[in-house]
């Protein structure tokens, strides 16, 4: 099948390769050159594993393209994703510019029946503006929406960032939203076509109405959400109470009903998705006259656990942190992937900065990102930029420091050499915004051991616990 993909982030480069891999002749297009000339040159302008030997193998089987020309894009596919960004309005609620500017071009350029896809993650009843903006550019060139044909679908993502690839090729979903009338007919045997292949063991596709179907993402993302941060609170509480949210998470996660998944207690979620998705729906919950009570409150969790490390080690240092250096293991907001949109990293690390600390950080993927972001985010502190470096390696980061944060959960911070690690800090300090460790192991090792919602072992003057 000929398939277009309007956008080359995260999720057009994904479902691109992903279809064409499968056997569709995919055009890819991206009003950013830079993006274009770089998947030109056979390079990919995100980390996502898998993603660049599959676009490799693609390109050299002429299975997909990469342009700027949106005229040919248009031409090309009978089946046109849009898969651009809706970054937050200043109120929370998803910015559509991008979007519709999708469905123009395609109303402006138009050559026969064409399936419309939104894979942006979008509110409920988007469909219906972009169905109106095509209809828009048809009469603008005399053409009737019913005499040309079109039909608006709702197929929203469930893609991990770092496990993108594997998700859209063995979904555990696709859910397909479709109008009930003759273009929703010849639209939904078009979508069915398409993603046979992966209803090959058993029936993945779930059909509903168009409103339903945008709801249902951000439903799903704020489910996912509202775990994270129900966690954190609980793990605050367990600091206080004494209690360990590590044994807590265990006893409930056993419970199939709960189950283990993101019920992590850590230092707040982050990411292209969350944040926004809970904050939008949350906002058009009150442009009709409702409160989600619920995801208020995730997001104000969330926001104030982004702070709890910085708590930790203000209480354990001193709120004047000038001379003080701060390793930090972690930039990018989860592993497997550079994006540092919403990253913990950020807020701890300009938390610091501005307390006169030096902060060195690393990240095994994300240096680039992290360089580009933080530079923007200290631009109007250029004395706080000074004092932060990133270096090339995790052990250089610790050389020399007063303590060690971690902040993403990368493998290769899950056992390191604490004998190095303990050697190279000038005092045996680590702050853990994902517990990777067990206190009790770490004080046998007289390091000094702060958690998330973990007991604290103190250590006595000879370095051992009490």
């Amino acid at each position: 099948m000929k398939v277009t993909i309007v956008g080359t982030g995260y999720v057009g480069l994904v479902t691109g390769a992903c279809l064409a891999e499968i056997g569709n002749d995919v055009f890819c297009v991206d009003v950013d050159p830079r993006k274009i000339e770089i998947l030109n040159n056979g390079g990919v302008p995100i980390h996502e594993p898998g993603l660049q030997e599959m676009l490799r193998r693609t390109r050299a089987a002429g299975r997909i393209q990469f342009s700027t020309d949106v005229k040919a894009s248009v031409e090309h596919g009978d089946i046109q994703f849009i898969a651009v960004g809706t970054p937050p309005d200043e109120d929370g609620s998803a910015d559509l510019q991008y979007v519709l500017a999708a469905a123009r071009n395609i109303g402006k350029y138009s050559n026969g029946f064409k399936v419309i896809v939104d894979k942006s993650t979008v509110p409920v009843g988007t469909a219906q503006q972009v169905k109106n903006v095509v209809e828009e550019e048809l009469k603008a060139r005399g053409l009737g929406s019913d005499s040309h044909g079109f039909s608006v679908v709702s197929n929203p993502e469930f893609l991990k960032e770092g496990a993108a690839v594997d998700d859209f090729m063995r979904p555990d979903r696709i859910v397909i939203g479709i109008d009930d009338d003759h273009a929703g007919n010849r639209a939904r045997e078009k979508m069915k076509r398409l993603y046979v292949p992966f209803n090959r063991n058993h029936e993945r596709t779930l059909y509903m109405d168009v409103r339903s179907a945008e709801f249902t993402k951000y439903a799903a993302n704020a489910m996912l959400a509202t775990r994270i941060s129900f966690m954190n609170d609980l793990s605050n509480l367990a600091d206080t109470v004494g209690a360990d949210i590590e044994s807590v998470r265990r006893g409930i996660g056993s419970d199939p009903r709960i189950g283990y998944h993101f019920l992590y207690a850590g230092c707040g979620y982050g990411g292209s998705c969350f944040p926004k998705d809970v904050q939008a729906l949350a906002q058009t919950a009150r442009e009709n006259g409702h409160t989600l009570r619920v995801l208020e409150a995730v997001e104000a969790v969330n926001r104030d656990q982004k702070d709890v490390l910085v708590n930790k080690i203000v209480k354990r240092m001193g709120e004047d942190l000038r001379g003080r250096t701060f390793a930090v293991w972690g930039l990018a907001f989860k592993p497997n992937t550079d994006d540092m949109r919403e990253a913990s990293s950020r807020r701890i690390i300009e938390a610091l900065l501005a307390r006169g600390a030096t902060v060195r950080g690393y990240d095994p993927v994300a240096m680039q990102e992290a360089e580009r972001v933080l530079a923007l985010d200290l631009a109007e502190r250029p004395e706080d930029m000074k004092r932060l470096h990133l270096v090339g390696t995790q052990h250089e980061a610790l050389r020399g420091a007063d303590a060690l944060i971690i902040v993403t959960e990368w493998k290769e911070f899950k056992s390191p050499d604490f004998g190095y690690l303990k050697s190279a800090l000038k005092t045996p300090v680590v702050f853990d915004g994902r517990n990777l460790y067990e206190p009790e192991s770490m004080a046998e090792m007289g390091i000094d051991y702060y958690a998330i919602g973990r007991p604290h072992v103190e250590l006595d003057r000879n370095g051992s616990n009490n």
